[in-house]
């Protein structure tokens, strides 16, 4: 057996070194695939049953040796739906099983995929290159919290996002200890505007909590501006809230700090008519400076502005959101105003970002969280049957998948081929001339074996 035994060997190994030049030939043909994971080759030795002393080299085999788990380098791009993934994790995708009146069908299989060159299609899903759907999880727009536990194919139309009404202001501000109103405006020093009358708010201009056209001389000159926001109502309509801040009383005078809040009912109003309403609450500092007692909020119950309704809204100032320090210009600083009310509007554009979230852009300017990304693993990883276009099938090897990998996606980047040529040729070398001298061997066993023939001859 011993020369026929060599031919047979040398059989293996030219059989094994080609398995291993097709799998180096694939790496580099997909060199600059998207997130290709290369094959590399794993040799296992047979070994023919016989005592040690006995024992020969053996033939040989060759199998693949997948590298899912090494990464690729990861590359900027431009497409802001493009993802990579940093890390462990495969994107969850689905690929049609057929196509109806123009519209994907799908067969519920779910596949896995690091090929993250993701766009949206003109039916709204996202696609990636090789044709694969994304899935993910739904964010409920208005809670911003996941609407589901499982992965579902997304699909973004270009619907209305309707309007959302203002129910809360956010505002703080600092007011200053000497405010600067109209009235101390007349070129007279300081020391002598430190005066109650000149200095302070009389209450009893605003009545029961209101001011009249009337009264709008008075309360402007003895009044400071506290910024102006922009809110509105149910049907999505613009509403201009406008602020001012009157200081009632001075402990200057032997008082408290006591300041009260006004917001414009109506620009309009002549006469008796409601120009400006009082929020009902004293807001009083102590000398450092800092509400005492704090006061976190204020409910603003049936606000109507110039008609328009905007119910009910809650200005939200924190527990020290509101300050009396010195201010050079004594104004009030006005340091957030913010609320959470909006127009309806037009879905214009998708991303994806670092958090792995996909996030619209809408005609109203708003940008609203639309789904969560999920990410996938698998305990044996390299155990994943690889399909085309980068995509892999779960098998009994790989596991079951699991969710919430630690991988992190990268937005508007993509992951890179781990090919590295210059290995590649260092493999096709030593492959070239393994199968070179198996081939010698068959050549040296023919030259045996005409030998033996010549001998009987």
């Amino acid at each position: 057996m011993g020369i026929f035994g060599a031919l047979t060997t040398a059989v293996t190994g030219m059989r094994a070194q080609s398995f291993a030049l097709e799998n180096i030939s694939g790496n580099i043909a997909n060199a600059q695939t998207t997130a290709f994971k290369r094959m590399d080759t794993s040799f296992v030795d047979l070994i023919p049953d016989n005592i040690p002393s006995k024992q020969l080299s053996g033939n040989v085999i060759s199998n693949s040796r997948a590298t899912n788990s090494v990464q690729g380098d990861i590359q900027n791009a431009s497409v802001t739906t493009y993802m990579a993934i940093n890390g462990q994790g495969f994107f969850v995708v689905e690929k049609p099983a057929s196509f109806a009146d123009n519209l994907p069908v799908f067969d519920g299989i779910d596949l896995y995929t690091r090929r993250g060159d993701f766009s949206t299609d003109k039916n709204g899903y996202l696609v990636n290159g090789a044709g694969y759907y994304l899935m993910g999880i739904p964010v409920d727009s208005t809670t911003g919290n996941l609407a589901g536990s499982v992965p579902q194919l997304l699909q973004f139309n270009s619907g209305f996002l309707p309007a959302q009404p203002t129910t809360q202001i956010q505002y703080q501000a600092n007011l200053a200890s000497y405010p600067l109103t109209a009235a101390h405006d007349n070129g007279i020093p300081q020391s002598e505007l430190l005066k109650p009358i000149d200095y302070t708010f009389d209450p009893t201009a605003a009545g029961t909590g209101t001011v009249v056209a009337n009264d709008l001389t008075t309360f402007i000159s003895n009044s400071v501006s506290g910024g102006a926001i922009t809110s509105y109502d149910v049907s999505g309509s613009p509403v201009n809230v406008q602020l001012r801040w009157a200081k009632l009383d001075s402990s200057l005078y032997g008082g408290t700090d006591t300041w009260n809040l006004f917001y414009q009912t109506s620009s309009t109003a002549t006469g008796t008519g409601v120009a400006w309403q009082n929020v009902g609450t004293d807001y009083l500092f102590a000398p450092n400076g800092q509400m005492a007692p704090s006061i976190p909020f204020v409910t603003l119950p049936s606000v109507i502005v110039d008609g328009i309704s905007l119910g009910s809204v809650v200005l939200q100032h924190g527990s020290s959101g509101l300050t009396q320090f010195a201010d050079a210009n004594g104004n009030v600083q006005v340091n957030a105003l913010q609320q959470n009310g909006f127009p309806a509007g037009v879905l214009q554009s998708v991303a994806v970002n670092d958090k792995g979230r996909v996030v619209g852009t809408y005609s109203n300017s708003r940008t609203i969280d639309l789904a969560q990304i999920t990410l996938a693993n698998f305990n044996g990883v390299d155990g994943l049957k690889r399909i085309d276009g980068g995509a892999f099938v779960a098998t009994d090897e790989s596991g079951p998948p699991t969710y919430n990998a630690p991988g992190k996606i990268v937005g508007s980047s993509l992951e890179g081929s781990n090919t590295d040529i210059a290995d590649e040729f260092t493999k096709l070398i030593v492959t070239q001339q393994a199968y070179s001298a198996n081939t010698k061997v068959i050549t040296t066993s023919n030259e045996m074996v005409q030998a033996l023939l010549n001998m009987l001859r």
